[in-house]
């Protein structure tokens, strides 16, 4: 006589590896396994598209540091997920995926697809479970080999292999935090050292440009001391924005997304010091900022070509801490007695005010009438958001613009965005609330973006989340309508004109208020009155007394094209 279903101790199985959370659509080959694992104790988040299942959880383990959990059932639950995959195999996440089989002994089933070749296309590891009785330690494995290779990994789980008799006490494997490698620093070789040291001493405007690896190996403070020695600058990677938030020398974010000033510094720079990060393309623009010749890569995993371009000729092998540690230290012996660093052409009064005080893009756009301009929107939110709620930055155009807000630290400002996908944002939001419900979460999003899965305002609504979703609401696709209208063609096709998010919102059960620049009541639509920006203090005031979801809908004109298209799209740019 069985006590239980296989189902049952893959459940146990999870918890034993310690997840506490799981995001979640449910189907006939992840419904039974799902509901026994939230009567053990697992909290849920239960979403409306597959798709948002796999992005919440991605912004759940970049926040938390721990495995992310979804699941989705098989076929078509698991090809929702395509988008998803590829951004979480590049932005290196960790995710555990159960997804799920038709049923093993099925002779057709209207649901079965070949699972494998799908996911491994886009770069994850596709796992199947076949064995009854070895499946507990290949979750087990799963979540090692997550943790090892920082990618995620799916299960493939046939559905009637799932609901098997089992006996009640089969023994469950050590678990994977028991078997991780334990994490030491790693300091660089003397030779590679002394090679570096040298290239440094021989340079007179340094920028340290940190990447996530800076941010996870707990180096800010040393980059920072670094920097001041050599009298140099401080940039950051677009995903560890923010990590010198509070530095009056840092630039900001190197790359495409680099602000006037910062652009003019690390055209200046003879030499960048890229600590913890992967030297995309984005980071020196293309080339544009700064070539490999001036690159010395400062990484577990020195890269000399990265997508395809010789990012780095110059190579140091060691961990962010260790190494920038060894690197000062050696600089610091070397010019002892010299004072090399003393007269510096960068650190200044007159460099700090021009980073303090010079906008980000001044560029000059014809604004239409009633509408607002972007960077106004950004400027505004920044100075009004408490600094304590969690920002989450989505994708598409309107994330150059969001991306400019100096004063958010990176440990509260979320940005994943290396498959370059809209339509992630409202998932990342969810996804961060569920991972730090003490804070209140906001969103930037566009509206082509948000309205790809606008459905998860009622997964905000019914999970009762904090969460203030403000758009840039241009009434088109925008990086579309810029290449487009820059290369002569038509754009009839990314136009759609601003939809009312707010009245949308509305329909949900959340709040919602429209922003424009004449704040004038809308004739047409009798429940729906526009606010100037003025009025953003008063509002967010009565959002915070309040509680719960907003959509705050920024009208804002089309004309304003963001320096990323300008530059690549617009020749007088």
């Amino acid at each position: 006589m069985f006590e239980s279903h296989l189902y049952h101790h893959l459940a146990q199985a999870f918890l034993h590896e310690g997840v506490s959370h799981c995001f979640a659509l449910l189907g006939d080959a992840n419904m039974n396994w799902a509901a026994a694992l939230a009567d053990a104790g697992c909290e849920f988040s239960y979403v409306r598209d597959e798709h948002c299942a796999v992005a919440a959880a991605m912004s759940w383990a970049r926040t938390t540091g721990e495995v992310g959990v979804a699941t989705v059932t098989c076929g078509p639950g698991l090809t929702q997920i395509l988008t998803a995959l590829p951004a979480a195999v590049r932005a290196s996440i960790p995710m555990v995926i159960f997804a799920g089989e038709a049923p093993i002994g099925a002779s057709w089933y209207n649901q079965q697809i070949d699972q494998q070749p799908f996911v491994e296309a886009c770069g994850a590891r596709y796992v199947p479970l076949h064995q009854a009785g070895t499946m507990c330690r290949e979750v087990r494995d799963a979540f090692l080999l997550a943790q090892m290779e920082q990618t995620p990994v799916v299960l493939g789980v046939p559905a009637d292999l799932q609901e098997l008799p089992v006996d009640s006490d089969i023994e469950l494997p050590q678990p994977s935090c028991e078997l991780l490698p334990a994490y030491h620093a790693i300091p660089p070789n003397a030779d590679e050292l002394e090679k570096a040291c040298t290239l440094v001493c021989n340079a007179r405007r340094i920028v340290v440009m940190a990447g996530r690896g800076v941010v996870l190996g707990q180096a800010i403070s040393v980059c920072e001391q670094f920097a001041e020695h050599v009298n140099g600058l401080l940039a950051t990677t677009l995903p560890a924005r923010g990590a010198f938030y509070n530095n009056p020398f840092s630039i900001g974010i190197a790359g495409g997304f680099s602000t006037d000033v910062g652009r003019a510094c690390l055209q200046e720079a003879d030499l960048v010091i890229a600590v913890g990060c992967s030297l995309t393309q984005h980071n020196s623009d293309k080339g544009k900022l700064f070539n490999a010749n001036k690159v010395l890569h400062v990484d577990l995993k020195p890269l000399t070509l990265s997508q395809g371009r010789v990012a780095a000729a110059h190579h140091l092998r060691c961990d962010a801490n260790a190494g920038m540690r060894a690197l000062l230290d050696a600089v610091q012996q070397s010019t002892a007695s010299t004072n090399a660093f003393e007269v510096s052409p960068w650190r200044n009064d007159a460099l700090c005010n021009r980073i303090k005080n010079t906008p980000a893009d001044s560029t000059k756009f014809d604004i239409t009438k009633g509408l607002l301009d972007p960077r106004h929107v950004v400027a505004k939110l920044e100075s009004v958001l408490p600094i304590d709620w969690f920002m989450v930055n989505s994708s598409g155009h309107c994330s150059y613009f969001f991306a400019q807000m100096p004063n958010r630290p990176v440990h509260r400002f979320l940005t994943i965005r290396e498959f370059g996908a809209i339509g992630n944002g409202i998932a990342f939001a969810i996804g961060v609330a569920r991972a730090h419900p003490e804070r209140t979460v906001v969103l930037f999003d566009g509206d082509g973006s948000l309205l790809m899965h606008i459905q998860e305002l009622e997964t905000i609504q019914r999970h009762q989340l904090n969460i203030l979703i403000c758009v840039l609401n241009d009434g088109a696709y925008g990086s579309e309508i810029h290449k487009l209208r820059a290369e002569g063609l038509n754009d009839t096709g990314a136009v759609f004109g601003h939809v009312n998010l707010a009245r949308i919102a509305k329909g949900f059960g959340i709040d919602g208020a429209v922003f424009n620049d004449s704040a004038q009541h809308d004739s047409q639509i009798s429940d729906t009155a526009y606010n100037s920006l003025n009025e953003l203090s008063s509002l967010l005031n009565s959002f915070q007394a309040k509680g719960g979801a907003a959509v705050w809908d920024f009208h804002v004109c089309d004309k304003v094209v963001s320096p990323v298209i300008r530059r690549s799209h617009q020749s007088s740019g």
